[in-house]
């Protein structure tokens, strides 16, 4: 970091992070996330004006040897890598079934703040690097990401006549079909007639498959004796 820059290194530093932000909030609108442009650009630039601070002040922060005062400027920095963890903990949110989402979100924001310091104390190739590394990660990785199998999990519940099979032969062919089961709630009403089924049921698809709904579901519906069919994923 330079003890003194020029009007043109400021506004180089000030267009870098903007570009590098606005790019990596781009990613983040497309996929219809809380923390869009405006947000990581705002974050980005108000940790690159930080450090444009701390570079302004850098020639007050010495002392005569004689004197026991001394500025700590990095504290600033600091200060703003501490408070981006109220915005990502803002996007981080738990929903039902105990799914989390955000985490991705709120990884963006502190690695945008990173960047500002960076291009902000003037590492203009390092930012630069981080900057495309990022841009990496969040659309290319994304794309391998569905093509790995990933575990999905899905509510099944089951409307029965007295003509439907019997509760082992479902669980039997739900096995078979490459499906597992963790939760297993049968209802017999009278005590011998099975009534209704509902279980919780897990498999391994590529996240990039579509449609989600897994074979045994349909299979299940074209079953003679099952009166309806109810399907959460």
């Amino acid at each position: 970091m330079h003890l003194t820059i020029s009007v043109g290194q400021i506004a180089l530093r000030i267009a870098l992070a903007a570009i590098a932000s606005f790019f990596i909030g781009l990613n983040r609108d497309e996929q219809g996330h809380p923390a869009g442009m405006r947000t990581t650009m705002l974050v980005c630039l108000a940790a690159t004006f930080a450090m444009l601070q701390v570079n302004l002040l850098l020639p007050m922060a010495g002392r005569p040897p004689t004197s026991f005062i001394q500025n700590d400027l990095m504290r600033l920095p600091l200060g703003i890598l501490s408070g981006i963890g109220f915005i990502g903990a803002g996007v981080i949110v738990k929903r039902e079934h105990e799914l989390i989402t955000g985490v991705t979100t709120a990884a963006t924001m502190w690695y945008v703040t990173v960047l500002g310091l960076l291009f902000g104390g003037g590492q203009i190739l390092t930012g630069c690097s981080a900057a495309v590394l990022a841009i990496i990660i969040l659309w290319g990785l994304k794309y391998v990401e569905g093509l790995l199998p990933r575990e999905h999990h899905g509510t099944l519940c089951l409307t029965l006549d007295t003509t439907a099979p019997s509760e082992d032969d479902i669980r039997q062919q739900i096995k078979a079909s490459g499906c597992d089961f963790t939760r297993w709630s049968p209802t017999y009403y009278p005590s011998n007639t099975l009534t209704s089924l509902e279980c919780t049921l897990r498999w391994r698809a590529r996240a990039f498959r579509s449609p989600q709904t897994p074979e045994i579901v349909e299979y299940l519906r074209s079953l003679h004796g099952i009166r309806s069919v109810s399907w959460t994923e």
